[in-house]
Order: structure tokens, then C-alpha cells, then sequence
């Protein structure tokens, strides 16, 4: 880009913030409308809640405010790539996406989108397409390159469906094709795609690994959305009520980057909220059955006992492993549990008295967005420094702490 092509990109900051979300709500609009098959690639629960339109203006935003040296979104750039590659997002779509941002900016801004702005902000998006593109293609060599890796969507078939609580239910997917798996990373996740019949489109949604790597399945562990019709919980509800033992159901290759470091061997704090232990009890799992030395702290919280799932697992390896230690919050605690680290309310950290505090420990904190936000603050406040806290937002990233 040119200095006045990127003088240009800059000057849009302020409407950016102003009307970056009409901007995107637009851009969604007209893409659907033009290429309605598009409609199978994103989550339209996102796009009805409205969550996929401020992730994409936040981003537009970011990547203006930051033309002048990109690479300090590498971070961002690479959560997103990642995103896309579970999606199986291909450059062909960059370039559809292009041409309806480009004239979004044109209809939405009107006669202040001056050619040399249209232009600027063409060769703009052009070199970020291109960046994210070159990362997204390293990601896909790496998935086929490892034993049972591979690309695009693979048929796999439900072998065993455990309910582990009132509300969640795991499911054990074997390829249907009975070769192998590939490894991942503890915490990363697959899509799921299934034909939704409501929407009449196919519809991918992300689920994290919920145990270690084993090269001969991947579990997820999905909650069901009760009394939900909205489309965002419509996969997850028909995993549970239409899914059966034998069926098929399509998964992409694991994909994520927030994931445990596993040749550290600093302690590790665990800290989540509902759901979100699933990338968790993925790094528990790993840490035990490596038999490895590092301290582990587990911190849950759910409403009480019966929707709290993993409960007994959990509490068999805080019992069988020295090194592992649990403290659980229930929104209501039953009697006799108040002496065996179970603390009434949400999660506290503050509550806990320091023991949370390790050495050189690295904090993996994932739940409902409101969650995050209120344990990362705490855990600063408690000097914990930010390099050390690492977390998850489910869904598009519109969560800054």
C-alpha cells in the first residue's frame, strides 16, 4: 500500500467506530442475498444474534487502526485463521467476500466513498486476504501431513453417546472410513456439520476435544440449549435429539490455538464455568495420562451437582493424583459438601485464599463470555501477569479484557 492509501484506510477509523456494525450488518445482507450458498458455510445463530456482525466490525476496525503495522494482530490473525480453516474456508471465498465488502463500504458511506477511498481500501483488504490465506494454507498442509490428517469435511460415525449430566451428553466419533485419526493439541476443537431441515442448509458448528489425543476417535461433549429454536442452538439440540449410536455426522480436522503447553513443566491452573470445561478436562486428561509431574489446580463452577458434568471423573483424579486438586462452586451447595472444596455462588478465585497462586503457572480460563471477563480481572488483581492467562470465548471473538 501506498503512504496516501493507507492515509486513506486510517481516516476511516472514526466512522469504523461509529457505524461499524451497519457497515457489517449490510455487508452480511448483501453477500447472503447474492450468494445465498454461503448461508451453508456461516453459523446463521451468529448471524441472527447478531455476535458474527460485531466480530467483523471489531476486526475491520482493528486491521485500520493497526494499517500502518499489521503484525501486532498476529494473535487475532491467527484465532481467526484457525476459525477459518475449521470452516474449510478457501481463497475462492476471500474473493467473494471482497467484492461485497468493497461495495458495502460504497453503498454505506455514499458520496464519502471516493474512488481513491474504494480503491485504498481494495488493495487493503487484498493483502489481508492474501495474509490470511498464506497462514490458512500452512495450517491445511500441516492437518494432512500428520497420520490421519486431511481436509474439507470426513464422514464420522457416532459410536457411543453418554449422557454425563441432566444437560450435557458426550459423543465418541470414530472415522467412517476406519483409518486412523489425527492427533491435536489439548484444548483445540472440530466443526460438526449437519443438514438442518428447519434452515434447509447445512450448518457447521465448533465443539472442543474433550479428552486427550488417542488416535482412534475424538469426543465431544455437547450441551443441549433447552426449549431452543433459535438456529444457534439448533446443532447442538439435534446431536442430542435426532443423533443416534451408528449415525454419521461430518467433522473437520482439530483446529484452535488456545491450547496447553505441553513442554512446560510449570504448574497449571484450570479455571472454567459451565460447558466451557470441555477444552479443559482435554488438558486434564492429557496431564494424567502422560503421568506428568506439573501441579494441576482445577477450578469449576455450574449451577449444582446434577448439571455438573465430568463431576465423579474429576473427583476420582483429585483423589488418585497427588499433584491434582479441585475447588467447585455451585450456585446452590448442598449439605456435607461445604468441607470438600466446594464454595456456594460463582466462581470466586478471591475466595479461594491464594491457592491458586503457583509459581510461574500458566491460567486457562474458559466459560460464558461475562465468565471470562470477571476471572481474568480477578486473576489480575490477584498479580497474576496477563502472558500468564490464557482464555476461550466461545463463538466469534467480541470479548476484550
Amino acid at each position: 500500500m501506498t503512504t496516501e492509501q493507507k492515509a486513506l484506510v486510517t481516516a476511516t477509523v472514526g466512522t469504523l467506530r461509529a457505524h461499524g456494525v451497519a457497515l457489517t450488518t449490510h455487508f452480511y445482507r448483501r453477500m447472503f442475498e447474492h450468494n445465498p450458498e454461503l448461508k451453508n458455510v456461516f453459523n446463521m445463530g451468529n448471524q441472527q444474534n447478531g455476535k458474527q456482525q460485531m466480530a467483523l466490525a471489531l476486526a475491520v476496525l482493528a486491521y485500520a487502526e493497526n494499517i500502518e503495522d499489521p503484525s501486532v494482530l498476529v494473535s487475532a490473525v491467527t484465532k481467526i485463521g484457525h476459525k477459518h480453516v475449521s470452516l474449510d474456508i478457501r481463497p475462492e471465498h476471500y474473493a467473494i467476500v471482497g467484492r461485497h465488502l468493497i461495495a458495502s463500504i460504497g453503498e454505506v458511506l455514499g458520496e464519502a466513498a471516493t474512488p481513491a477511498l474504494l480503491d485504498a481500501w481494495t488493495v487493503a483488504y487484498g493483502e489481508l486476504a492474501s495474509l490470511m490465506s498464506g497462514l490458512e494454507s500452512g495450517l491445511y498442509q500441516k492437518a494432512v501431513s500428520q497420520e490421519g490428517g486431511w481436509t474439507g469435511w470426513r464422514p464420522f460415525a457416532v459410536k457411543q453417546k453418554v449422557a454425563e449430566s441432566a444437560e450435557i451428553t458426550s459423543f465418541y466419533l470414530h472415522p467412517a472410513d476406519g483409518g486412523r485419526v489425527a492427533d491435536f493439541l489439548p484444548g483445540q476443537y472440530v466443526s460438526v456439520r449437519l443438514f438442518l431441515p428447519e434452515l434447509n442448509l447445512f450448518q457447521p458448528r465448533q465443539y472442543s476435544l474433550s479428552s486427550a489425543p488417542n488416535g482412534e476417535y475424538y469426543r465431544i461433549s455437547v450441551k443441549k440449549e433447552a426449549g431452543s429454536q433459535h438456529p444457534n442452538g439448533m446443532i447442538s439440540n439435534r446431536l442430542h435429539d435426532f443423533v443416534r449410536e451408528g449415525d454419521i455426522v461430518e467433522l473437520a480436522a482439530p483446529a484452535g490455538d488456545f491450547t496447553l503447553e505441553t513442554t512446560k513443566q510449570t504448574p497449571v491452573v484450570l479455571v472454567s464455568g459451565g460447558v466451557g470445561q470441555t477444552p479443559l478436562l482435554s488438558m486434564l486428561d492429557y496431564l494424567t495420562l502422560t503421568g506428568s509431574p506439573r501441579q494441576v489446580v482445577w477450578v469449576h463452577g455450574s449451577r449444582n451437582a446434577q448439571v455438573h458434568a465430568f463431576r465423579e471423573p474429576v473427583a476420582d483424579l483429585a483423589v488418585g493424583y497427588e499433584n491434582v486438586q479441585q475447588h467447585i462452586f455451585y450456585d446452590t451447595l448442598a449439605p456435607g459438601l461445604e468441607a470438600k472444596n466446594h464454595y456456594a455462588g460463582i466462581v470466586d478465585l478471591q475466595q479461594l485464599n491464594g491457592g491458586i497462586l503457583l509459581p510461574e503457572a500458566d491460567y486457562y480460563v474458559c466459560g460464558p463470555a461475562p465468565f471470562i471477563r470477571k476471572q481474568v480481572q480477578d486473576l489480575a488483581a490477584l498479580g497474576v501477569p496477563r502472558e500468564a492467562i490464557h482464555f476461550e470465548e466461545f463463538g466469534p471473538a467480541t470479548l476484550s479484557v
